[in-house]
């Protein structure tokens, strides 16, 4: 055992002002003392490291919201920079001509299916085309085929097509720098005269 120094009157006086103060003002620091204390009581306390008891670790914090949530907002971002979506989605179009809005779905269409394939891998669930007959065997994943229509029985099903579903192979999103804030989907932007 490695012999402490002896404290003057004074210097533990002082020490204990401090430490009174800091355990009032400050959780962590009294969680700390708290294991000491009760090992002194103990007679463990100059026992060794052994013999004090380990601390719980304290879990992370959780991100805030829009951290836990920033892969989601940055795909929402390239999809309104490539395709304007959030622009198309956020305007009422119900006033406007059906050759006008043709032409501007195109435009969205065009930019947020290059997003998708540039970052997202897709492949059907079902390969079969839509319209085709298909069967649903016993035992079927409820997540990947949900079933319409006359559902009795038991399985297996047979019926039509309606949609083949999509999968999510492969995600290539790339990393959020911690610079940026993913709330921000598109900035403002001011042309200066």
């Amino acid at each position: 055992m490695i012999e402490q120094p002896s404290l003057s009157f004074f210097a533990r006086l002082w020490l204990a002002f401090l430490c009174f103060w800091r355990v009032l003002a400050s959780r962590p620091f009294a969680q700390a003392v708290h294991p000491l204390s009760q090992a002194y009581d103990a007679g463990t306390l100059g026992a060794g490291p052994a013999a004090l008891p380990k601390p719980e670790p304290t879990p992370p914090p959780a991100p805030p919201p829009e951290r836990e949530h920033a892969s989601a907002l940055m795909l929402l971002s390239m999809l309104q920079r490539e395709g304007r979506l959030i622009d198309f989605l956020q305007e009422n179009v119900a006033g406007f001509p059906d050759a006008d809005v043709g032409a501007a779905a195109r435009i969205v269409h065009e930019g947020c299916r290059k997003v998708v394939q540039q970052y997202l891998v897709l492949k059907p669930i079902l390969p079969d085309s839509e319209g085709a007959s298909v069967t649903v065997p016993a035992g079927f994943d409820a997540k990947r085929i949900r079933l319409t229509g006359n559902v009795a029985g038991q399985p297996p099903y047979s019926g039509s097509l309606k949609h083949h579903g999509w999968v999510t192979e492969e995600v290539l999103l790339p990393t959020l720098s911690p610079a940026m804030d993913p709330r921000v989907l598109a900035p403002a932007e001011v042309e200066l005269t």
